[in-house]
């Protein structure tokens, strides 16, 4: 191996400790979980409402906009989810 380098780990102790840390982001208050939730919640009544309006328009329109409804309603269950791990919870 003519040419290549063998580079030993030349940590210290501290430089040690910065290597095991992982780095987050803040979690996320209840405050602006709700929030997120109610705009989720809201986003998934919107698109429900569109697959009436779509209901002229043919049965491929219609079919977008159930698939659009179903991810939005699926979003809205996720934040449903992480809120009751919380322990809150919304009355339907």
């Amino acid at each position: 191996m003519l040419g290549a380098t063998r580079r030993w780990p030349t940590q210290s102790a501290e430089n040690g400790a910065l290597d095991n840390e992982i780095l987050m982001n803040p979690p996320v208050t209840h405050a602006e979980l709700i929030a997120t939730f109610r705009g989720a919640e809201a986003d998934a009544a919107h698109k429900f409402g569109l697959i009436k309006a779509v209901e002229k328009k043919g049965p491929k329109a219609i079919q977008a906009a159930i698939e659009t409804a179903a991810k939005a309603a699926k979003r809205r269950d996720s934040y449903a989810k992480k809120l009751g791990v919380l322990g809150v919870s919304f009355e339907d």
